[in-house]
């Protein structure tokens, strides 16, 4: 029986639907909200850190699909790893051996993490913090979970339980017992660690949601002092982690941070088949896989699958062979540098910060009077507004796709593919620029889509 079926026919012939598609069969909400800011463009193929549509415009991608195309899109030798292990017909998700894929995995992450031991290799990052949560509930014996204030750490029910930002945990309780401390706060810790309770404490080492960075000291002290209290330190770094910050993982950057479960996914992906990893001490893993009945106890249907684990072990082959560590933290500081110095210049731009290729560009209120009015209007409306101004004529005239970093946040935040070099600085603080003289400018049409914004916000309340 032959089946009769062309991926490229089906592309031709219904592409064009896309957002009808979308707007009958998944969430409506999504294509509604890409019409009003104005990001509902058509790509139609993508290389590297730039999309390209029908007539071959390029479009500079500064937010790497959430940091998943750490390497930019479709990097040839993932790909070909890609072509290689489908065509060598593995004999995949026996379930009942070992193939040799995912332990050369799990050596080469642990090659970059001295004091890991072992992974657990599943499909997302939410998924790779539910691993976190549960081995160090059942190592500790406890129960209750600590998170800092304005953490993102997945949507899934365990990753929520962690999660720093309301909206996202409205409705959905009862969750898992857990606590909010503020980030840095090493006092309220040692307050909650006292109930004895505790099982650990999560924590972004530069938080995604406003891209703000642990304190000096923080993550090795906050360790030292779970440690003394019998409960364990998991660094989240599905976003920060595999060299986006600079160096292989963000909390390297701290002499002394010693965590006991580590979180990653998203770029050691490649950018092509979905793969999360936990990696953590020896005594927490052999105590969660204690006996030969416990040894499903904890696993995922397709965790260490072919597909994903030689996107892994190539995405990390690149990163090594060709210095993407390196660079990101090299063009990072040339990016944040320029930015930094245009703080003076605009009253509206408020701070720089970040590390590596991870940047946050925070606004704040003007100084003039013209401005404050403007600003005034907007952040009654709805606080987060002036950034969407912003990221919206960056896209829309300059073809530079970014971010607003959260709900209610005046910060764009910048997480391009870390393959990016001096020509994509030059282009985005060009842009910038520009999006900036026409804010200060006070009219226009970025003020206009200001006053578009704020009926939209007012409409939805």
């Amino acid at each position: 029986m032959t089946t009769d079926f062309d991926l490229a026919k089906l592309l031709s012939e219904r592409g064009a639907e896309r957002y009808e598609l979308h707007t009958r069969h998944l969430n409506h909400q999504l294509p509604r909200m890409l019409h009003t800011i104005g990001f509902d463009k058509v790509y139609e193929r993508a290389e590297g850190a730039y999309f390209y549509d029908a007539e071959g415009n390029d479009y500079l991608d500064m937010l790497a699909g959430f940091g998943v195309m750490g390497l930019g899109r479709h990097h040839p030798v993932v790909r070909q790893a890609l072509h290689d292990v489908l065509d060598a017909q593995l004999p995949d998700l026996t379930r009942f051996d070992c193939q040799p894929l995912p332990g050369l995995l799990a050596e080469k992450l642990l090659s970059h993490a001295p004091g890991l031991d072992r992974v657990f290799f599943g499909n997302s990052g939410t998924e790779a913090v539910e691993t976190a949560l549960k081995f160090a509930r059942y190592a500790t014996g406890r129960g209750r979970v600590l998170y800092c204030t304005h953490a993102f750490h997945g949507l899934t029910t365990g990753s929520l339980s962690v999660n720093g930002e309301s909206g996202f945990r409205d409705g959905f309780a009862p969750l898992l017992p857990d606590t909010a401390v503020e980030m840095g706060d090493l006092a309220a810790l040692e307050r909650e660690l006292r109930a004895g309770d505790v099982a650990a404490l999560v924590v972004e080492p530069i938080q995604g949601k406003g891209v703000h960075a642990t304190p000096p000291g923080y993550l090795r002290d906050a360790g030292e002092l779970l440690h003394r209290h019998g409960a364990l330190l998991i660094a989240d770094e599905v976003q920060t982690g595999l060299g986006r910050t600079g160096d292989f993982f963000a909390y390297q950057h701290e002499e002394g941070a010693d965590p006991d479960l580590v979180c990653v996914a998203k770029a050691l992906s490649g950018g092509y088949v979905p793969v999360g990893a936990t990696l953590g001490k020896e005594w927490i893993f052999k105590k969660v896989y204690s006996s030969m009945d416990r040894v499903l106890v904890h696993s995922a249907s397709f965790g260490s699958n072919a597909q994903a684990m030689a996107a892994g072990l190539a995405t990390l082959a690149v990163m090594e062979q060709e210095g993407t560590v390196a660079n990101a933290r090299r063009v990072g500081d040339l990016l944040r540098t320029r930015l930094a110095a245009l703080v003076d210049e605009y009253e509206l731009l408020h701070e720089v910060r970040g590390r590596g290729l991870m940047v946050g560009i925070e606004f704040g209120r003007p100084k003039s009077l013209a401005l404050r009015g403007r600003w005034k209007m907007l952040q009654a409306a709805r606080k987060g507004l002036f950034a969407q101004m912003v990221v919206a004529p960056l896209l829309q005239r300059h073809r530079i796709l970014t971010q607003v970093s959260g709900d209610h946040l005046e910060v764009i935040k910048l997480i391009p593919p870390l393959i990016v070099g001096e020509r994509e600085v030059d282009r985005f603080v060009d842009a910038f620029r520009q999006v900036m003289d026409d804010a200060h400018g006070g009219g226009g049409l970025m003020w206009d889509f200001g006053r578009t914004l704020v009926k939209q916000a007012v409409a939805n309340r």
